[in-house]
């Protein structure tokens, strides 16, 4: 039996917010970058201008991000540029994606700068290992820089598998300092005891080389100092170099979109949703295509991120719980079975100390919300369908009224619901009297007079 309030309400939630997630990812994907002006001719005499590359990393240390920042690196490399400028502004991130990052930067061809920017922004966690890693390391003012304790993919470890990791961090940032001639004794320290410095202090202290307000003055600043590549020694020459912004593409976007920790809960629940209404209502078709998309984003997400499987386990039980609503007649028991599991499941899903990557209350509690309305209106229509009286079949016919059109004893007929049925009665009954129908036999209908109308 199909519920068309439930069904209205889920499919009008799916479409808007899918049709949100489109609209935002439209949003971010605008291209800001300047269309390129055609070149002036160019002079035998005149050598090409120099090129500085310029990224921006303002998100959290993911599998996307160490992609977007290595596909940078190597874009640079092949196009010989002048140094690669990151302008870096991150909580942190996973352990994974912060070596991936750090070991290209360290078998880099091209000088890499990172610039922690803009003001009161950060290079926390991972970002102290990449801003370390960088052959030239700016700060802007009032940010800072510490606290070096990136998340394993895993998310919690017992004692031992977490002091192992902490000597592995440790000795990796110490080891990534005295390569860059910094403080190795404070990179240790960020690490072991999560210390961290203002832009002033890291100077201070030679974690950082130089601190300027914007990326023009840090060129200017980075002019003819010398830095230590794979290849060799190359002293930079960068004033009068064309600066150039390379922007995250559609790709990287969509992936770094959908890897945020809310937006990839919000895709699995809707595709959850959307295989459950097409269970229900089968033949709408656009749910269920609708659904096994945003579960496959949803699982693409999921795999960059720390994930407790019992979480996940516990909202695939929350949701064949609800199904299972939908068609077995449980009063009730399945349905609230479900919200506690979504409720469980979705508190466990992201298995991290890291705000930025767990998954915000303000997103469970509507998603948990909502799941369990849907489930109060499937009982509530469940009820109220179980409570009416049948309508068609022998218990449809049953305490029905009637009018008597001719004189009723062993037999005679009556007239109901525009039709003439045959009819007995233990009672005489004349023509024209009220009758209630009590039993249905074959063709044939037994009445009695209808007390309720002084007959």
């Amino acid at each position: 039996m199909r519920l068309p309030i439930r069904s209205t309400f889920l499919l009008s939630l799916i479409l808007v917010l899918f049709g949100t997630f489109v609209l935002t990812v439209a949003a971010d994907t605008k291209d800001s970058k300047k269309p390129n002006k055609p070149a002036p001719p160019a002079a035998e005499s005149v050598p090409p201008a120099k090129k500085i590359y310029v990224i921006e990393i303002d998100a959290p240390i993911t599998p996307v991000t160490a992609e977007y920042f290595i596909k940078s690196i190597d874009r640079a490399s092949n196009d010989n540029v002048e140094a690669l400028i990151v302008q870096m502004n991150t909580p942190g991130g996973l352990v994974e994606s912060m070596n991936d990052i750090v070991i290209r930067m360290m078998s880099s061809k091209v000088p890499i700068v990172v610039y922690v920017a803009p003001s009161g922004g950060r290079a926390a966690s991972a970002g102290v290992f990449i801003t370390m890693a960088a052959n030239i390391a700016a700060m802007a003012p009032t940010t800072h820089i510490g606290a070096a304790s990136p998340i394993q993919l895993e998310g919690k470890m017992d004692e031992t598998k977490e002091r192992k990791a902490m000597n592995d961090l440790a000795a990796f940032a110490r080891g990534i300092a005295e390569k860059r001639g910094r403080n190795a004794q404070w990179a240790e320290e960020a690490v072991r005891k999560a210390v961290s410095a203002t832009e002033t202090e890291a100077l201070k202290l030679k974690v950082i080389d130089l601190i300027t307000p914007d990326i023009p003055s840090l060129v200017k600043a980075i002019d003819g100092r010398t830095v230590d590549l794979l290849i060799g020694k190359r002293t930079l020459k960068t004033v009068g170099a064309e600066l150039i912004t390379k922007k995250m593409g559609f790709r990287d976007k969509l992936l770094g979109i959908i890897s945020n920790p809310n937006i990839a809960y919000i895709l699995m629940i809707l595709g959850f949703y959307g295989l459950y209404f097409e269970l229900s209502n089968p033949g709408a078709i656009f749910p269920g295509v609708a659904g096994a998309i945003c579960l496959i984003l949803a699982f693409y997400a999921l795999q960059t991120l720390p994930i407790n499987y019992a979480g996940l386990m516990l909202i695939i039980l929350a949701i064949a719980l609800f199904i299972a609503e939908a068609f077995i007649t449980s009063h009730g028991v399945l349905g609230i079975g479900g919200t506690i599991a979504m409720l469980m499941g979705s508190v466990m899903l992201i298995d991290s100390p890291a705000p930025v990557l767990q998954i915000s209350w303000a997103v469970i509690i509507p998603v948990v919300a909502t799941s369990a309305i849907m489930f109060i209106i499937t009982v509530m229509v469940a009820v109220r369908v179980y409570r009416e009286k049948p309508t068609t079949g022998k218990e449809g016919l049953t305490g029905m009224p009637a009018t008597a059109k001719t004189d009723i004893l062993s037999d005679g007929q009556v007239f109901m619901r525009g039709e003439y049925w045959n009819a007995w009665s233990d009672e005489p009954i004349n023509k024209g009297e009220q009758v209630v129908v009590i039993a249905v036999e074959g063709l044939k209908v037994k009445v009695r007079k209808n007390t309720k109308t002084g007959s």
